[in-house]
């Protein structure tokens, strides 16, 4: 069962989506579908060629953004951020937990909204990003 965890409007952060959830994400309005995973962390039918093909299959755009904590750069940042601008519907972003995926939205959201408002967003989802407050401070001060 799909746990989709509104961050704001028209996004969703959610742990491991399957090749099945597809069709039903296309039914609910979402129109792009980001996997911030890696491939080594799943085994060959979660893996993004499977995810890609059972997404378009639904209709759905497909965007390959693989997140590790500890290499995590601004290239990650700006393509998650193209892809949601992009999207002409509802995003979901996915990984492990959601916890990549909300990590990304809340750097793409710096110096467009509110740190308070973003941080607030993420723990509305139950994603407690507060250590990313620097961060995001950091990010609005250079958009």
């Amino acid at each position: 069962m799909m746990d989709l965890r509104q961050l704001a409007p028209g996004f969703f952060a959610a742990p491991q989506l399957e090749p099945s959830d597809m069709a039903a994400l296309a039914a609910q309005g979402v129109t792009t579908v980001i996997c911030n995973r890696p491939e080594v962390e799943n085994p060959p039918p979660l893996q993004a060629a499977a995810m890609q093909q059972a997404a378009e299959a639904a209709g759905l755009a497909f965007v390959f953004n693989p997140i590790t904590m500890g290499a995590m750069t601004m290239d990650n940042v700006e393509e998650q951020s193209e892809a949601m601008a992009g999207s002409e519907g509802a995003v979901v972003a996915y990984c492990a937990s959601g916890t990549r995926s909300a990590i990304m939205w809340a750097l793409a959201q710096a110096g467009q909204m509110p740190t308070d408002d973003i941080l607030s967003a993420t723990a509305s989802g139950g994603y407690q990003l507060d250590g990313l407050r620097g961060q995001i401070d950091a990010l609005a001060g250079e958009a």
